[in-house]
């Protein structure tokens, strides 16, 4: 290494000393703040607000504090770390910048065409959290060709164990430039395997927090991701980012007013998740409101005041056509009545205040009145009625469902009480819609939403409904659509979460999986997607891909695993969900964890059940029966659909292991 690059490597570590020491420091003075405050409510609100803090201040020595640098050219000719996190020494001063600043921007975005006012751009190189090396990038020499960063490809190759880690060093500006859209806006991606679109929403999510952080704040940011599994795997990304507030569930935990069994016959939850079921619950809730039979008297010291059937029956459907919840407008009627009687007692010459209408509206008599007229309404017994009442189903249901629908929905099995009953999460779903319908969901100010693609009609509407008054980052890919509900357009999922119109992104430059594993996968999107563009790699390292038939699939698994146990990263062994048993069994001895047990993201070795192997990624795969997990699914396109999946989870390796015919499209191409 030449003198003068070894003098600025050194001067660029005793930065990163230097800065890391500053951030101690402010970590250090965080926690020596003292609160006093004779309020306990306050006292716990300024505790839990510097906890937050002392979090966020946390340092990972085996993550870069930064990775970047920015030299402006003249006027400023000033110079600014970027890092992960913002940090500044005693008097205040900026030593590393975060990367959500618009300071930041250039680095992403910046090019020999547009250097966005940068002279030189600095990536570094760490292993380990030690810096190694450095890349400095001359962004003034216009018309040069752009300069290739082995910096930036090894840090996008780099083996990895464990759950996922940010992307914050090796954004791509097309995937900046979702990143860094506005509060307000609702985005789709649309994203091929190994585009990063999942890691774009949880750094969308981290920027938002960061440039609206008062108003995100107070509303909350929320993420959903298919499953639990899913969670902890990308449970890291954003407290690295020194983001704790977010929450994370999925959709399943999201609505589960009730206990949840598990899943229905397929039909019948592609039935339940059909948006036709709106209707006919709304139809149901609003069908308990009643047209009053009788006057209301309401009898107060010598008088009884009385309120017409018919005014009666204009109060109620003058909230009946407010466009209010069903449970505002039961809230409410005690209160119109009220208002009616107090007409009728200043028309008598009496003069009766606010608090006279409140004692009249919470009355007995106008309680039971308006209770008659609009009743209460449980949403799990709602359900369980239209389920367990042919003839209530049928009411509503009219011109909505037909008969052979209808009886679907019907059990053949009565449970003793919504309690006992079985509820699946389609069920939940509907429980929900209900729920929404008597008393509105609280609005979020962000959602991000993951393999959005495999939410049914009612299910987005329960997504939707978190962030009516907010935005979302709608995260996915139709190909990968899996469950018998996928929806078959973006705009039709868009429809359904209530953000029509949103701006729709569809990122094809695939960064994480190689060239020969993305081509050979792309084989099948002809027969699973024929509308959508074929990704591509854009890395210059081609991979690995090796298709062999063997006797045993399994003993010819356990060799790949062990082989591949030799090289660094991760490795995912994935399995049609039949053959999971069969292999605990055959993997007897080794070290494993399957995915879908507690802690199962921190082994090296995952045994992945096909139906759980979305959104994951792996530095090596070995991929058993292919025909196996076609033939798991419902239908042939949808079983297409999930070997898409599987066969693009490598970032460095695939092995395909097969003794039965792969299928078709496979072999004929």
């Amino acid at each position: 290494m030449p003198a003068d690059t070894s003098d600025t490597l050194q001067a660029e570590q005793d930065y990163l000393k230097s800065s890391r020491a500053a951030l101690a420091l402010m970590r250090e003075k965080t926690g020596s703040l003292e609160i006093h405050s004779a309020d306990r409510v306050n006292q716990e609100f300024l505790q839990a607000a510097i906890f937050r803090r002392m979090k966020e201040l946390e340092d990972d020595p085996d993550v870069p504090l930064f990775f970047g640098r920015l030299d402006y050219l003249e006027p400023t000719d000033e110079t600014f770390h970027i890092g992960r996190r913002h940090v500044n020494d005693e008097l205040g001063e900026p030593l590393v910048v975060d990367w959500r600043a618009d300071i930041s921007v250039p680095f992403y975005r910046a090019s020999k065409t547009e250097p966005m006012g940068v002279g030189v751009r600095r990536r570094f190189g760490f292993t380990h959290g030690e810096m190694t090396a450095f890349e400095d990038e001359d962004l003034t020499a216009s018309g040069a060709a752009e300069q290739h960063s082995d910096i930036l490809d090894a840090e996008i190759e780099r083996p990895r164990s464990g759950p996922m880690r940010d992307i914050v060093a090796t954004i791509q500006p097309e995937q900046d430039v979702i990143v860094r859209a506005g509060v307000g806006e609702t985005i789709c991606v649309q994203g091929a395997p190994g585009t990063g679109k999942t890691a774009v929403g949880l750094h969308r999510a981290a920027y938002l927090l960061y440039a609206y952080r008062d108003q995100l704040s107070r509303a909350g940011v929320l993420v959903v991701g298919p499953n639990a599994s899913f969670l902890r795997y990308i449970g890291d990304v954003l407290p690295a980012l020194g983001e704790i507030e977010a929450k994370q569930t999925t959709v399943e935990e999201m609505v589960a007013r009730v206990k949840i069994a598990g899943p229905g016959p397929a039909p019948v939850d592609v039935l339940k998740g059909d948006a036709r079921m709106a209707e006919l619950l709304h139809r149901a809730v609003w069908a308990h409101v009643k047209q009053p039979e009788e006057a209301l008297v309401v009898p107060r010291g010598a008088h009884r005041w009385r309120v017409a059937t018919y005014q009666a029956e204009e109060l109620v459907d003058e909230l009946r056509t407010r466009g209010i919840r069903y449970g505002a407008g039961r809230a409410m009627l005690p209160q119109r009545l009220a208002h009616a009687v107090l007409l009728r007692m200043e028309a008598a010459g009496d003069s009766p205040d606010d608090r006279v209408q409140d004692s009249v509206a919470r009355s007995r008599p106008v309680k039971q009145y308006a209770e008659a007229l609009w009743p209460a309404v449980d949403p799990a017994k709602l359900l369980f009625r239209l389920f367990t009442e042919p003839d209530l189903l049928a009411e509503h249901a009219d011109g909505i469902l037909t008969a052979e629908e209808q009886a679907l929905l019907i059990w053949d099995k009565v449970p003793r009480s919504p309690g006992a009953a079985k509820w699946s999460v389609a069920d939940a779903t509907l429980i929900d819609e209900i729920a929404d319908l008597v008393d509105r969901t609280p609005s979020l100010g962000h959602v991000v939403l993951d393999e959005a693609q495999d939410l049914s009609a009612m299910q987005l509407r329960a997504v939707g409904r978190r962030c009516s008054t907010g935005s979302m980052t709608v995260l996915g890919d139709i190909a990968q659509g899996t469950t018998p509900w996928a929806t078959p357009s973006w705009d039709e999922a868009l429809m359904h979460l209530g953000k029509i119109g949103a701006h729709t992104e569809e990122l094809t430059a695939g960064f994480r999986v190689p060239g020969q594993v993305i081509e050979y996968a792309a084989r099948l999107l002809p027969t699973i997607a024929p509308h959508l563009k074929p990704p591509t790699a854009v890395r210059r390292a081609r991979g690995e891909l090796t298709i062999t038939r063997v006797p045993d699939s399994l003993a010819a698994a356990v060799t790949a695993v062990q082989e591949a146990s030799e090289r660094l990263g991760s490795i995912g062994l994935i399995v049609p969900d039949a053959l999971v048993p069969a292999t605990r069994k055959a993997l007897q001895g080794m070290a494993f964890s399957v995915l879908g047990d507690e802690d199962d993201v921190d082994a090296h070795l995952d045994v992945v059940p096909a139906s759980l192997a979305k959104g994951l990624e792996f530095d090596h795969v070995v991929l058993v029966e292919p025909a196996g997990i076609v033939a798991g699914e419902a239908d042939e396109r949808t079983g297409l659909r999930r070997l898409y999946v599987c066969l693009t989870r490598a970032v460095t390796s695939l092995v395909v292991l097969h003794s039965e015919d792969l299928p078709e499209v496979l072999e004929t191409a």
